[in-house]
C-alpha cells in the first residue's frame, strides 16, 4: 500500500475515532426529526381532510335543502358532489377497520374525498401504524359516529328524488316536511362533527407535544456530549501546545542562524562570535570589533532614528528583552556607509541554568522593503502614466469627504473623458494611444495646483481632484485644462494626433455624503458634457432632472446585473377575464417582479426604464420566457391541473428589434416542447412600429407554429390605426388611459368604443386594462368589449397560485 494512502486512512481514524459519537447522534437526531416531520405532515393533511369531511356534510345538506324546496337538478347534482366527499372517506376507513386492509381502497377513497395525492400516504401510514392507540382510535370514533347519519341522508334524498321525477304535484306541506327532516338530520349529525374536530385537534396538540419532547432530549444530549468530548480535547490541544512550544523555541534560532546574521554577546555586551552572514550584514571584521562595546559597531542611520531611540534599543539588546517598538524594522549603518534594513530578535542565553549572555539574530529585509514599497507604489499608481489610479483617487476622495467640515464645501472633483480617443488606437496603434495618454496627462497635470489629485481611472478616463477649491476656481482650471489638450498635439510619423476633452464637473457639498455617489454623478455629468457636443465643461446642478433619472438608472444597472446572477426575479401573473363567456382554461399575462437585497418586492417601474436604457431588457426578456416555459411543460404534466388557453408574455423593443429573437424562441418551443397554442407575446404598439419589418417578420413566423400576438397600449400612439393592417396580431389591448376614464369621461369611453369596433371589423378580440370597478366592468360589456384585465377582475399574483387554478372574480354574470 502506497505510504500516503496509508497515512491517510490512518488520519480518517483518527477523526472518526474523535468524531463517531457526534455523528451517530446527528444520525439519529436527522432520523427523528424527519420522522416528525413525516408525523406532523400527515396530522396536517389528516385535519385537512376533516375539514373537507365537515364542509362535505354540510353542504351536501345544504343543497338537498335547496332540492327539496325548489326542485332544481343543478342543486342536487351538487349535493351529490358534496356527500361524495365524506361517502368515500367512509370507504376509506372501513378498509382499514377491515381485517385486511386494501390499500388500493383507502387510496382511492382518500383522492375521490379531495385530499392531495401527495398527502395519502403519510395519511394511511399514520392511521395505519396508530389504529390500535388512543390518539388515533378517538378521533375514528367520533368520525364513525358522525358518517352514521349519512345512509338516512341518501334515503330522505332518493325519496325526494323520486317524487320530484315522478311530475306528481309536491304540494308545501311535503316541502315542509322534508326540510324539517333535513333540518333534523342536520341537528343530529353537528354533535359528531363537533366532537370529531374537538377529538382530531386534540390528538394533533399532543402528537406535537410529544415530537417536542423526543427532540428536546435528543438536544440535550448531543449538547452534553459535545461539552464533555470539546473538553477532552481541549486538554490534548494545550499538551500539544507546551510541547510545540519547547520545540519552536530551539527550531527557530537554528533556523535563524542559518539564514540570517548571528551574534552572541557576553553579559557585559560584548561580541563573543559572529556567523558570516552577520560579518557581511554590518561589513565588518570580527577581529577588529572584538571586546568592543556594542554601541561602536552596531549603528543605526540617525536621520531615520533619534539617538534616544538607539540608545534605549542598544539598552533593551543587552538585556536581552525587546520592547514592542523595538521589532519593527531599523535602517542599519553598515562601516562602508552603506545602508542596510534589518528586524532583530534576542534571545537569553543559559548555561546549566545560569545568565550566560544574549543571542541576537539579525534578519536582513532590505528587498522584502523595497519590493512593499514598489507593490505600494504600484497599487495606487498607474504604471502608464505615473498618475495616481482609481484606487488610490477613491481612497483620497473617501478621505476628503470624511475630514471636510459641514460648515465649508470641501473642494469639487472632475470626471475627465478623451473625445474619440478610441479613433486614435484603432488607426495608429495602441501604442501611439499610450504616448498620447502621457502626453495628455502632463498638460493636465501642468494646469493644476500643488494639492490637486490627478489620477487615472481606466482606459481614457481621469480623475481631478481638487481640495478646497471653489466652483468657479475649479470651472476656470476645468477650461483650461480643456484649452490646454485642444492645442496639444502628438506627432506619430507622418501623422498629427490630437483630440480634445469632455469635463464632467461637480461641487462637493454635504448632500453628496459618499464616494461612490460623487463619482456617480461626476460620470453622468462628464455623460451630459458629451451629449451636449463634447469638448466641453458641464457643470453639474442638483435640480437636474436628466442627470438625477440618469443616476437613479446607474444605481439599477448593478442592482439588475446582481439580481440576474443570483436568480432574484420571480414571476407574477395576472388573470384576464372574458366579458360575455365562461375561458375555456387559464388566460394570463405574466408579470415580473424583482426581490431586493432585502427580500422585499420591488415593481417593474421601479427598475424596468433603467434597464431599457441601458440595454439590459433583452437578457431579462430571456430569463422570462425560460422561466414561463419551464412553468408551463410543468404544469402540461400535471394532469389534474387546470389546462393554460393563454399565456401571454412580454417582449420589449430592444428584444424585438434582435435580430436572434427568433432564434431564441424557436429554441426554448423546442427544449421545453410547449404547445406554442398556449403562447400570446404581448408587444407594445410603439416598439412594434419602431421595429417594423422586424415586427411583422416575427409575428408572421410565430404565427405559423400557432402563436398568438397581443398589441399592447393600443390607442396611444400618433399613428394606431394606419399601422394596425400591417401587424397580424390576435389580440387588441386598449391603452388603460382610455379605459380609466371612460366611466367619466365620454372622449374616452368614445376612444374605447372606436378601437373596439376596429378590432373586430379586423377580425381581433379586445382587452381592456386598468379595469378598477364594476362600474368600468359593466361599461365595458355594454360596449361589447371581449376581455378585462385589472383589480376589478384579479390582482397580480404569483404564478403558481394562478396555474393551481384559484379563480377570478366572475364577471359573466355581474
Amino acid at each position: 500500500m502506497p505510504i500516503f494512502l496509508s497515512e491517510t486512512i490512518t488520519r480518517l481514524r483518527e477523526s472518526l475515532r474523535v468524531v463517531w459519537p457526534f455523528l451517530l447522534l446527528a444520525l439519529l437526531q436527522a432520523v427523528l426529526a424527519g420522522a416528525s416531520i413525516y408525523a406532523l405532515s400527515a396530522v396536517r393533511a389528516l385535519t385537512g381532510g376533516e375539514v373537507l369531511w365537515v364542509l362535505g356534510q354540510k353542504d351536501a345538506l345544504y343543497y338537498l335543502d335547496r332540492f327539496a324546496e325548489y326542485g332544481r337538478e343543478d342543486d342536487f347534482r351538487a349535493y351529490q358532489n358534496n356527500l361524495a366527499i365524506p361517502l368515500a372517506e367512509r370507504d376509506a376507513r372501513l378498509s382499514l377497520e377491515s381485517p385486511v386492509p386494501s390499500y388500493e381502497v383507502m387510496r382511492r377513497g382518500f383522492i375521490d374525498a379531495g385530499n392531495h395525492p401527495d398527502d395519502l400516504d403519510s395519511v394511511i401510514w399514520l392511521l395505519s401504524t396508530f389504529w390500535n392507540f388512543e390518539l388515533v382510535r378517538e378521533p375514528v370514533r367520533q368520525w364513525a359516529i358522525g358518517e352514521k347519519y349519512l345512509d338516512q341522508v341518501q334515503a330522505l334524498a332518493k325519496e325526494v328524488r323520486a317524487a320530484r321525477q315522478a311530475n306528481s304535484q309536491v304540494d308545501t306541506a311535503m316541502v315542509q316536511q322534508w326540510r324539517g327532516r333535513i333540518d333534523t338530520l342536520h341537528r343530529l349529525m353537528l354533535p359528531g362533527i363537533l366532537a370529531f374536530n374537538r377529538s382530531l385537534g386534540e390528538s394533533a396538540r399532543r402528537i406535537v407535544v410529544i415530537l417536542l419532547v423526543f427532540n428536546g432530549l435528543t438536544a440535550m444530549a448531543v449538547v452534553g456530549l459535545a461539552l464533555l468530548r470539546v473538553g477532552i480535547l481541549l486538554q490534548r490541544q494545550r499538551k500539544m501546545e507546551n510541547d510545540m512550544a519547547i520545540e519552536r523555541q530551539g527550531a527557530q534560532l537554528t533556523l535563524g542562524a542559518i539564514a540570517d546574521g548571528v551574534i552572541a554577546l557576553d553579559t557585559q555586551g560584548l561580541p563573543l562570535y559572529m556567523n558570516p552572514a552577520a560579518k557581511r550584514m554590518l561589513g565588518i571584521r570580527f577581529r577588529k570589533v572584538h571586546q568592543r562595546g556594542l554601541a561602536e559597531w552596531l549603528r543605526f542611520d540617525a536621520s531615520v532614528h533619534p539617538a534616544e531611540e538607539v540608545a534605549r534599543l542598544l539598552d533593551h539588546v543587552q538585556q536581552g528583552e525587546l520592547a514592542p517598538e523595538d521589532k519593527h524594522s531599523w535602517h542599519l549603518l553598515r562601516s562602508d556607509a552603506k545602508k542596510r534594513i534589518v528586524q532583530l530578535t534576542v534571545a537569553r542565553l543559559q548555561i546549566h541554568g545560569r545568565p550566560s549572555g544574549v543571542g541576537l539574530v539579525l534578519r536582513d529585509v532590505t528587498r522584502e522593503n523595497d519590493y512593499l514599497d514598489q507593490i505600494t507604489w504600484q497599487a495606487s499608481h498607474d504604471d502608464l502614466t505615473g498618475l495616481a489610479n482609481r484606487r488610490e483617487f477613491e481612497r483620497r476622495l473617501e478621505a476628503l469627504l470624511i475630514s471636510s467640515g459641514q460648515a465649508q464645501p470641501a473642494g469639487a472633483v472632475l470626471y475627465v473623458d478623451l473625445d474619440q480617443f478610441k479613433v486614435i488606437n484603432d488607426t495608429c496603434g495602441h501604442q501611439a494611444g499610450d504616448a498620447m495618454l502621457r502626453k495628455i496627462s502632463g498638460e493636465l497635470q501642468a494646469n493644476l495646483r500643488a494639492d490637486d489629485v490627478l489620477a487615472r481611472l481606466g482606459g481614457d478616463e481621469f480623475g481631478i481632484l481638487l481640495p478646497g477649491c471653489p466652483p468657479l476656481v475649479a470651472l476656470r482650471l476645468a477650461e483650461q485644462m480643456r484649452l490646454a489638450v485642444q492645442a496639444c498635439k502628438l506627432q506619430w510619423d507622418v501623422q498629427e494626433l490630437a483630440t480634445t476633452l469632455s469635463v464632467g464637473l461637480v461641487e462637493l457639498t454635504p448632500e453628496l455624503d459618499s464616494m461612490q455617489e460623487v463619482l456617480r454623478v461626476a460620470d453622468v455629468a462628464c455623460y451630459r458634457a458629451k451629449e451636449r457636443g463634447r469638448n466641453m465643461v458641464y457643470l453639474y446642478q442638483p435640480d437636474d432632472a436628466e442627470v438625477l433619472q440618469r443616476v437613479g438608472h446607474m444605481h439599477w444597472v448593478q442592482r439588475l446585473r446582481k439580481a440576474l446572477e443570483q436568480d432574484r426575479f420571480s414571476l407574477y401573473a395576472q388573470t384576464i377575464a372574458p366579458l360575455h363567456s365562461e375561458p375555456p382554461g387559464l388566460h394570463f399575462e405574466v408579470l415580473l417582479r424583482l426581490h431586493d437585497e432585502d427580500g422585499k418586492l420591488v415593481p417593474p417601474g421601479s427598475f424596468i426604464p433603467a434597464a431599457e436604457t441601458y440595454g439590459l431588457m433583452p437578457e431579462i426578456d430571456r430569463w422570462v420566457v425560460q422561466h414561463v416555459f419551464a412553468r408551463l411543460a410543468q404544469q402540461a404534466r400535471q394532469a389534474k391541473m387546470l389546462p393554460v388557453h393563454t399565456c401571454s408574455i412580454n417582449l420589449s423593443g430592444a428584444s424585438l428589434g434582435g435580430e436572434d429573437l427568433l432564434d431564441f424562441l424557436l429554441d426554448q418551443f423546442s427544449h421545453f416542447g410547449v404547445d406554442p397554442r398556449q403562447v400570446c407575446f404581448e408587444i407594445t404598439e410603439t416598439s412594434a412600429i419602431a421595429h417594423l419589418p422586424t415586427a411583422v417578420r416575427l409575428i408572421k413566423r410565430l404565427r405559423q407554429l400557432g402563436c398568438r400576438f397581443s398589441l399592447d397600449d393600443f390607442g396611444s400612439g400618433m399613428s394606431s390605426f394606419g399601422y394596425l393592417k400591417q401587424l397580424e396580431v390576435d389580440f387588441l389591448k386598449i391603452d388603460g388611459s382610455f379605459v380609466r376614464d371612460m366611466v367619466k369621461d365620454r372622449a374616452s369611453a368614445a376612444m374605447v368604443d372606436s378601437i373596439n369596433r376596429i378590432g373586430h371589423v379586423l377580425g381581433q378580440r379586445t382587452i381592456a386594462e386598468f379595469v378598477v370597478t364594476p362600474a368600468h366592468v359593466q361599461a365595458l360589456r355594454a360596449l361589447g368589449v371581449d376581455y378585462a384585465q385589472g383589480y376589478a377582475v384579479a390582482k397580480p399574483r404569483p404564478i403558481e397560485e394562478v396555474l393551481a387554478g384559484e379563480k377570478a372574480a366572475a364577471l359573466t354574470g355581474a
